[in-house]
């Protein structure tokens, strides 16, 4: 028996904000937003996957955004991002190195942490 693969990472959001949560994982990172199992829509929240990513928000009553603990996601064009995310006034955080990498912190419209990184070249 061994683990092979993550399927997906879930991070919590406040009730009603699906459309600030689209906006921020869709709009800004490009992931695409899919529909939930109907018998699991209606606990609200939403799921944002593409070939090899998935991130699935899902309503927490007594939400505590994660601040340590976070998903890094693996990015092609980091300046890009960084660009667009300041653009749209998302605070871009800078972090000590990690040798092979450039990478960045960011916030989701909910204070959760997300790491973006690229390999260097």
């Amino acid at each position: 028996m061994k683990i092979v693969a993550v399927d997906h990472v879930q991070l919590a959001m406040p009730a009603g904000q699906e459309a600030a949560a689209q906006a921020f994982y869709e709009g800004l990172l490009g992931l695409p937003r899919v529909p939930k199992p109907p018998h699991l829509e209606t606990r609200g929240g939403c799921w944002f996957e593409s070939d090899c990513v998935k991130i699935h928000l899902g309503v927490e009553d007594q939400f505590s955004p994660a601040r340590k603990a976070h998903p890094a996601l693996q990015v092609q064009d980091l300046p890009a991002l960084v660009e667009q995310l300041r653009g749209a006034g998302v605070a871009v955080r800078d972090d000590e190195p990690l040798e092979g990498y450039d990478r960045v912190y960011v916030d989701d419209p909910f204070g959760n942490r997300i790491e973006l990184l690229e390999p260097q070249a």
